[in-house]
């Protein structure tokens, strides 16, 4: 058995919330190269301002050596981030102290553990800007919509469906979650994933073999820390081909990117915006808009293989200058009214709280009349 582990964190960033610097990503690597015997393989990527770390092991999930590992080395690349006076500084490591597990301390986290195949080919996503809800509208579409995964009708294993595990993500006092399966139960999936900001998927299931086929994180940073600290940024690992949807019917809900909490102050809705290895795909643009990378890698052996950038392919990049202008065009038309933000209850800074407050005694008020 094969355990794969993704687990990510906000360190420090040059220029505002854009990416780390070189040298904090080096500190990453080099404390995973140091320290990380442990593991059968490693893999570091970025995404915006986040680092991804990918790691192959046989230790399960929730190991608390692992994920220590993971920990030091976002402590290790933290020392530089300060060093370097870089914004937000160990921003996702809301402990001083690791304490047996990174969920609950700040990090992101997905992982499973699966029966690896002699051939495992392998999706990673990693977002920027956004919330762990972002992936809910891809993730139906390729495992649950036929319009768009034919393999769901013309492959019989993938035709016998899925489990989407969902969790409550505001149940922060213990883990809530629910399986429901696709086909037959694809209406109350959709009626739960239609509020990505209080219902997330957390791990998708083969109904033919039982098999994990994809894992995402389900942290919500608020939560933890009690107040706003940063968007939540969720990863997700996905297993391809065979008895699983083909890479093409799990990237292709991208081209047609869905609009999910995020950029500006993580207040406002904007597109999840498909980039590639281009160092210079960054959310500048309103503080967004929310990114989405995705990366292509073979398992063999609990190695990893040389990663492809699906994103990086020139067909996308229409799919790039449509969604920027349709973002540009949604900025201008709503600025700070009605859908351009997010739900008051959702508002990731105070402010329109206490400017609530303030007015509240200046209402008049009286009796209703017939012409009111």
């Amino acid at each position: 058995m094969r355990t794969l582990s993704l687990i990510k964190a906000d360190i420090g960033s040059t220029a505002g919330h854009l990416r780390p610097t070189s040298e904090v990503v080096a500190a990453v690597r080099d404390y995973l190269e140091d320290e990380g015997d442990a593991l059968d393989d490693w893999f570091v990527f970025t995404v915006g301002d986040d680092i991804d770390i990918l790691m192959s092991h046989t230790e399960g999930t929730d190991d608390e050596g692992v994920h220590e590992l993971a920990w030091g080395a976002f402590e290790s690349g933290t020392d530089v981030a300060e060093q370097q006076g870089l914004y937000g500084a160990g921003q996702d490591l809301l402990e001083n102290a690791f304490s047996g597990n990174v969920k609950g301390l700040g990090p992101g986290a997905c992982e499973f553990t699966i029966e690896e195949r002699p051939s495992e080919p392998l999706l990673l996503f990693g977002a920027d800007k956004t919330e762990p809800g972002a992936f809910n509208q891809p993730f139906y579409t390729s495992f649950a919509d036929p319009q768009y995964t034919s393999g769901l009708v013309l492959k019989d294993t993938i035709h016998e469906g899925y489990t989407f595990e969902v969790m409550d993500l505001e149940a922060t006092d213990r883990r809530r979650t629910i399986d429901l399966d696709v086909p037959e139960d694809s209406w109350e999936l959709a009626a739960l994933l239609m509020e990505p900001h209080r219902f997330g998927i957390r791990e998708i299931r083969s109904r033919h073999n039982g098999q994990p086929v994809a894992t995402i994180s389900t942290q919500k940073l608020r939560n933890v820390a009690g107040e706003y600290v940063g968007k939540d940024d969720p990863v997700a690992i996905v297993r391809t081909q065979k008895h699983f949807p083909s890479p093409g019917e799990v990237l292709q809900p991208y081209a047609n990117p869905p609009f999910v909490a995020g950029a500006m102050r993580g207040s406002h809705h904007a597109p999840l915006y498909p980039v590639g290895d281009d160092p210079a795909e960054i959310p500048s643009y309103f503080d967004g808009p929310a990114l989405v990378k995705a990366i292509g890698l073979v398992l063999q052996d609990g190695q990893f293989g040389e990663p492809v950038y699906p994103f990086d392919a020139s067909m996308w990049d229409r799919v790039r200058e449509e969604t920027m202008a349709t973002f540009r065009d949604f900025r201008e038309r709503q600025g700070v009214f009605g859908p351009g933000t997010l739900e008051a209850d959702e508002l990731e800074y105070g402010g329109r709280t206490a400017i609530l407050d303030q007015l509240d005694g200046r209402w008049q008020e009286g009796n209703l009349s017939n012409s009111d």
